[in-house]
């Protein structure tokens, strides 16, 4: 059974820095775009920043250009976000995800990936 586990949320004061991680189990994702999304409440799940399987190719939501970065760890099945210079509006629930087909390029859609975390709260005091 496939699943994702993301880890590292919590509260900060803005200008602060969090890093997010996700460890995938069940299967091997080395060959698949892993991306970030997040979701505030009341509005819908946004795009964060995805990476190609071999890191080749990275997208990035224009609101986090400069301040989040995203790596992986394909040995370790794992994807990571470092964000850093965080606001109040980058307060949501992060959720990590795996491509549905591999090779590619990271999509920026919510349908262009079928396996998701369960989501860390990542909260931003002004």
């Amino acid at each position: 059974q496939v699943q994702l586990a993301e880890s590292g949320g919590g509260l900060v004061q803005a200008g602060g820095s969090l890093r997010l991680s996700c460890a995938a189990s069940g299967r091997a994702f080395s060959n698949y775009a892993m991306a970030w999304f997040r979701q505030a409440p009341t509005k819908e799940r946004e795009f964060v920043l995805a990476m190609s399987w071999n890191g080749g190719s990275i997208a990035y939501a224009d609101p986090v250009k400069g301040r989040f970065t995203i790596s992986r760890d394909n040995a370790k099945n794992s994807v990571y976000l470092q964000m850093n210079s965080l606001k109040p509006e980058d307060t949501a629930v992060y959720y990590c995800a795996v491509s549905v087909r591999p090779w590619g390029l990271p999509g920026r859609r919510v349908n262009d990936y079928n396996y998701w975390g369960q989501g860390t709260q990542v909260t931003v005091s002004s």
